[in-house]
């Protein structure tokens, strides 16, 4: 760890401007009150302050190198203590020797008050150590407080993509097996399927990375998805859009729209002989992007929807993005279930 009094601009000119009163107090007190006259007083005030700076910098290491997690509390204070002393012992006998050097005739005042000097150093230092352990606690407090926000960082960042890399696998099995179905029935549309699949896969692989993109962007892939869908259901299956033109720009959570609709698929159009009508609407209201999805189901046909793995995934992955858990909620009513999702706003994507 570096010195923070020779490295830290605030700290340095903090201990500075302590140092500058500590200089003005001495030579008030040589000055008006012992009657010391200007040269001494100032010589003596301004070379006391220097090398306390210089003696408190040295003190850095011995507090830095003995640390208050290994070493006992009765090691660190005779440590210091002694570490103090031969400080304060070293200063008054610097300051003599450069300031007698200067002025011969002041000689005999300094010495009078050496033991006054020392016992004034020797607090001096105690409580430059303190101010050091202080700064290292508060740097290794800080140290570890970034440590934890990267580590955390890092742990979101394996979640989200474990969530999210969950629909890739569930959506493709699916598709798969539907045109597996469609290659002898009717080839042409598993033809058909196998490269809408494959426009799918390469748009939805290369924002894999992205944890966030526009809602529009989301919408074409829902898109995409549907036609891959529509070529097995046909008539059956119909998508209804409708979203206000001031949402399209804000970003969104990267598909987390598709668990919604394969869920209304699975749920609707494959336990239905009826025609789906999935319906999504998207407004912005306060601070929030407001999105709904709808779709009818034959309530004889299913026995219970709720949330699957493709819904709790969502509701898994609003927790860790925004940190709320009321983001989605979920609702049936007769034959017509919905979901419903906030999605806070930021700054608009041009």
């Amino acid at each position: 760890m570096k010195n923070p009094f020779v490295n830290n601009r605030k700290i340095l000119a903090s201990f500075a401007s302590v140092l500058i009163i500590l200089a003005l107090v001495n030579y008030l007190v040589l000055h008006f009150f012992s009657g010391i006259e200007f040269k001494y007083a100032l010589t003596d005030s301004l070379v006391s302050a220097f090398l306390i700076f210089v003696f408190a910098t040295s003190l850095w290491y011995p507090a830095n190198y003995m640390s208050i997690e290994n070493h006992s509390i009765t090691n660190l204070i005779v440590n210091h203590l002694i570490a103090s002393a031969i400080a304060s012992l070293l200063w008054i006998y610097s300051v003599y020797f450069i300031i007698t050097s200067i002025f011969i005739d002041y000689q005999t005042f300094i010495e009078s008050t050496l033991i006054f000097r020392f016992v004034i150093g020797l607090l001096l230092f105690i409580m430059i150590i303190i101010l050091d352990y202080v700064i290292i606690y508060y740097d290794n407090f800080k140290t570890n407080l970034t440590k934890e926000a990267e580590l955390s960082a890092l742990v979101k960042e394996a979640e989200l993509k474990s969530l999210k890399y969950q629909i890739n696998p569930h959506f493709i099995f699916n598709s798969l097996n539907s045109i597996s179905s469609l290659t002898t029935s009717n080839p042409e549309k598993a033809r058909e399927m196998s490269i809408n699949l494959s426009n799918f896969l390469r748009k939805t692989l290369a924002d894999n990375e992205n944890h966030k993109i526009k809602l529009k962007e989301e919408i074409d892939n829902i898109k995409l998805y549907l036609e891959i869908e529509k070529v097995r259901f046909g008539e059956r299956l119909e998508f209804i859009i409708n979203v206000d033109d001031n949402c399209k720009n804000y970003e969104i959570p990267n598909m987390i729209l598709q668990p919604i609709v394969e869920n209304a698929i699975k749920h609707g159009v494959y336990e239905s002989i009826e025609k789906v009508t999935i319906n999504f609407n998207c407004k912005l209201e306060a601070e929030f992007i407001s999105m709904t999805i709808t779709n009818n189901f034959d309530p004889t046909a299913v026995s219970e929807i709720g949330e699957g793995i493709g819904l709790q995934n969502i509701r898994d992955r609003l927790k860790l993005i925004y940190g709320r858990m009321d983001l989605i909620s979920i609702s049936k009513d007769a034959d017509i279930f919905k979901v419903a999702l906030k999605i806070p706003v930021n700054e608009m994507v041009d």
